[in-house]
């Protein structure tokens, strides 16, 4: 009942969600569970999912316990809902998956980020074919700015033991699934990963990486918890021109001609094709958390098609573990990465670990 499980908590306690209860919450430390009165406390989580009370459960832990919590719950027969990330890394994350066996068992994740309408509209644009083949992205998402005050609040944060990563593995799983829903997972990614540029951490927080795909496509990720005011700026080259997203906005700026075929017909050889602007400002950034928890209670009691399945969730692990095996071994890696290879090196720099989280 840390950040984020006592939101998740509190949404039910409002009545933000319906049709549901929130019948118990779990915490090691006892003094965490009085708040969320009258749910039953538990300080183990094998009673609670033994007990009988709950129907479903969200695990809102450390990183590493998403996968033994989630194996325990699905082999008790409940509904799952994890955070991001299903898990830190690919290996723990494909054995997680393996532990849902039962179609009827309803098994999400938290990417809240999927409600959002801007990247909802875009993938819609996308799958329809409007755009035309994507020729190049480029997204920095620099607005994740996070104090030394932070990295302070628990001792597993910013650890390689604690978190698997950093920035990776905390705040950018959001765009780096988005990226995987929008665009599929690339064949190639070469990344340069910073390890404690800004803060006093031993993990990456601060990332450059290039993502390749098998049609030659290229796309930039940018990523940091060390800018401010920082940036959250997504653009894609299509062949039916450009699409940025930035604030409230996505701006389409339309080739009136696909680009391709302009090049390969103008007589001029500096003509660049005619456009059209289309503009798109939005009210908000949708229900995010309370929609995907929602929709959660809505797959299991009406059988709705989930927003964000956790089986999903494999892809911006891959794309994060990529990123920091790229960095280790200092070349590019191919996708589907070797997850048993990955799952060493980290177990590795684990072990030989000599960094102190700093007392809050």
């Amino acid at each position: 009942m840390g950040n984020m499980g006592a939101v998740h908590a509190r949404h039910v306690l409002e009545g933000k969600v319906s049709r549901v209860r929130l019948a118990a919450v779990c915490d090691r430390h006892a003094e965490k569970l009085a708040a969320f009165s009258p749910a039953r406390p538990f300080t183990d989580i094998a009673r609670l999912l033994n007990s009988g009370e709950v129907d479903a459960v969200l695990i809102a832990t450390p990183h590493f316990d998403h996968a033994n919590a989630g194996i325990a719950a699905l082999d008790a027969g409940l509904h799952v809902l994890v955070e991001k990330p299903i898990s830190p890394h690919l290996a723990e994350a494909r054995r997680l998956l393996a532990a849902h066996r039962h179609p009827r068992q309803i098994f999400a994740a938290m990417f809240n980020q999927r409600t959002d309408p801007r990247y909802r509209r875009l993938r819609q644009m996308l799958r329809s074919g409007e755009l035309g083949a994507v020729r190049r992205i480029n997204w920095t998402i620099t607005d994740w700015f996070r104090t030394e005050a932070y990295y302070k609040s628990g001792g597993w944060r910013a650890t390689w033991a604690g978190e698997g990563g950093g920035v990776l593995l905390n705040q950018s799983p959001h765009q780096l699934d988005l990226w995987s829903w929008l665009f599929g997972q690339p064949a190639r990614v070469r990344a340069f990963c910073q390890f404690g540029r800004f803060h006093n951490i031993e993990v990456e927080d601060s990332v450059t990486a290039c993502l390749e795909y098998a049609d030659g496509t290229q796309g930039v990720f940018v990523t940091t918890t060390g800018e401010a005011p920082g940036t959250n700026r997504l653009e894609i080259a299509t062949e039916r021109g450009k699409v940025l997203i930035e604030g409230l906005h996505l701006r389409w700026t339309r080739t009136e001609t696909p680009v391709s075929e302009w090049c390969a017909t103008q007589a001029n050889g500096f003509a660049a094709p005619p456009t059209t602007q289309h503009d798109t400002v939005f009210e908000n950034t949708g229900g995010q958390h309370v929609e995907i928890l929602q929709n959660f209670v809505d797959a299991i009691l009406d059988g709705a098609p989930l927003i964000a399945p956790a089986a999903e969730g494999v892809h911006s692990v891959e794309l994060a573990n990529a990123m920091l095996y790229s960095t280790f071994l200092n070349d590019s890696v191919t996708l589907p990465l070797d997850a048993a290879a990955y799952e060493k090196v980290l177990r590795e720099k684990i072990a030989s670990s000599k960094f102190q989280p700093p007392t809050p």
